[in-house]
């Protein structure tokens, strides 16, 4: 039922000072700087349309925030035909620069936009390349793996980074990365592909993701600690091929496709707070695959940008989170 609140909104009062603890939508004159002010809040966050991408492609890895970001390969799969194309953004636009030595689709990436990893592929082996802000260069393989594709990743850059699941099995495996050697880690303690990752390789989350080609999605997410995977609170929905960004303290996930396996392609966004997952603003466009970047240094989600994915068909489209937010405002006359 609407109160008088809702209806007439909040009176405006003369005060001294500002309200310490004022609601959405307050407003209130102050008599000291004698101006009109009212408080305004976005509690959900929201997504915003970034330049598009040169080339429309999904399953492709990223890394980097919204004012510097990087995409490479991407679909349609298989390898053979899959694209090695690597593309930088500025905040604006996206230009097309060196190509990934090797073409791939469901490449996991970490990094940032001058120091990143690309990992793996559709029908490829651990293959990795780093990048140094000019070219890819082939680096080690994850040993002992022969196939490995659509795994979680996380990492400050070239030469510290985590890997884990991903395909075929699902797998279970994870990887942790010093810049010149593959170390294994205890695995997950549920085996899943299609997840997200985010975080450092010190601290990292996956959440969401799905039992290969089995009709099952999970909302299953695990904290890394450095030592150990921890299961935590689930997502909301449990959704597989959606990506994370951000940090344990302050991640999120967005995209994938609600259950069942192939179900209705997802645009729900949900944030982390190192506890407990909250729905937040959706994204413009529903999809899947797409590319995820936030901090390479598993800094917070509020420069978490993603491009490209499926719709179902392939996208060129750029997404741009902006965190929830408060603020006074100052109104003038005019």
């Amino acid at each position: 039922m609407a109160t008088y609140k809702d209806i007439r909104g909040t009176h405006i009062t003369t005060v001294a000072n500002d309200p310490p603890a004022p609601v959405n939508g307050q407003m209130w004159y102050n008599s000291t700087s004698q101006t009109m002010k009212g408080f305004t809040s976005n509690p959900a966050g929201a997504w915003a349309t970034g330049g598009n991408l040169n080339t429309a492609r999904s399953a492709l890895g990223g890394a980097g925030i919204q004012t510097a970001a990087l995409v490479f390969g991407g679909s349609p799969p298989p390898a053979p035909t899959a694209k090695a194309i690597t593309e930088k953004y500025n905040g604006s636009t996206w230009t097309e620069v060196a190509d990934l030595n090797t073409q791939r689709a469901y490449v996991s990436g970490a990094g940032t936009y001058t120091n990143a990893i690309a990992v793996g592929g559709d029908q490829l082996g651990g293959v990795a390349e780093s990048w140094n802000g000019t070219s890819w260069t082939e680096t080690t393989d994850i040993p002992g793996v022969s196939s490995y594709n659509q795994g979680g990743g996380a990492g400050a850059d070239s030469t510290s980074a985590i890997f884990f699941g991903g395909s075929p099995i699902p797998a279970n495996i994870s990887y942790e990365w010093n810049g010149s050697a593959w170390t294994s880690t205890p695995s997950q303690n549920t085996a899943r592909n299609a997840q997200s990752g985010s975080g450092t390789r010190e601290a990292a989350i996956s959440a969401g993701g799905g039992a290969g080609g089995a009709d099952t999605n999970y909302a299953n997410t695990e904290t890394w600690n450095g030592s150990t995977w921890t299961e935590t609170a689930d997502l909301n929905v449990a959704v597989r091929a959606g990506r994370g960004s951000g940090s344990t303290t302050a991640a999120l996930h967005f995209g994938g496709h609600n259950p069942p396996k192939n179900g209705p392609l997802a645009a729900t966004t949900e944030s982390w707070n190192g506890t407990s997952w909250s729905e937040k603003g959706d994204m413009n466009t529903a999809r899947n695959n797409m590319s995820s970047g936030s901090e390479g240094d598993g800094g917070g989600n509020s420069t978490s940008i993603t491009a490209g994915g499926g719709t179902p068909s392939d996208s060129n489209a750029t997404e741009e989170f902006t965190a929830p937010t408060t603020s006074t405002v100052t109104f003038t006359a005019s």
